[in-house]
């Protein structure tokens, strides 16, 4: 039974459609998060938490020429990478676990970055949200991270119904059609971010806006 204000998942032809446009509209979106390879990719987004894209992007352009591997940022050391990074929340937990996440790295995996879920997780500083854009955005893996933005396109549209984002994230991966999996993180989370804005979406500009079934559209 549906709770008060949920939307109903949307059929397969309807999200057909949905993503159809969401694909002729930006055929290949990128994250918007800075970075040269995996391990900077893993480093911003373990950043990003509770923190703005743009902000972590200010923070780190200045870092990545000097601290682009493990071993680099362990040269750097904490006071160093927080030097760097105190513009950004959580700046003193975020430093300590990103050291201890280089040493694990280098100690355990070669200073590679593994691909596997439960490796990520097992990082400090990493939950399934980061393990999942890691995977998604270098890896190439249909893995769907979900953020503030996803849980509530998901839920306002139909695309995605949950009461949590555990079980928005399964919605996706049961419901989106299999040609969309790819790249369906991005196209919801800068839908979520430009569009589908939390306090007055702009419903005036919205491709999806026939199929949506957000009932206090704005024009």
């Amino acid at each position: 039974m549906l709770q008060e204000g949920m939307t109903k998942q949307m059929n397969y032809p309807t999200m057909m459609a949905v993503f159809a446009r969401f694909r002729e509209a930006d055929p290949e979106p990128k994250g918007e998060l800075e970075h040269v390879n995996a391990y900077t990719l893993l480093v911003a987004v373990a950043l990003s938490a509770q923190a703005t894209d743009v902000g972590v992007n200010k923070a780190t352009r200045k870092l990545w020429p000097i601290a682009d591997t493990p071993e680099k940022m362990l040269a750097l050391g904490e006071e160093g990478l927080i030097d760097h990074i105190k513009t950004i929340g959580l700046f003193r937990n975020k430093a300590k676990n990103v050291i201890k996440m280089s040493q694990i790295l280098v100690d355990d995996y070669g200073g590679q970055v593994p691909s596997s879920r439960a490796a990520l997780q097992s990082l400090p500083g990493v939950g399934r949200k980061t393990a999942n854009v890691v995977l998604n955005m270098w890896f190439r893996q249909p893995a769907q991270a979900v953020d503030t933005h996803i849980f509530r396109v998901g839920n306002r549209s139909g695309i995605a119904p949950g009461k949590d984002v555990d079980l928005v994230e399964r919605a996706i991966e049961d419901n989106v059609p299999a040609e969309f999996q790819l790249h369906a993180h991005h196209w919801l989370i800068l839908h979520g971010r430009y569009i589908c804005v939390a306090r007055k979406p702009k419903c005036g500009i919205c491709p999806i806006r026939e199929w949506c079934q957000y009932e206090e559209k704005t024009e």
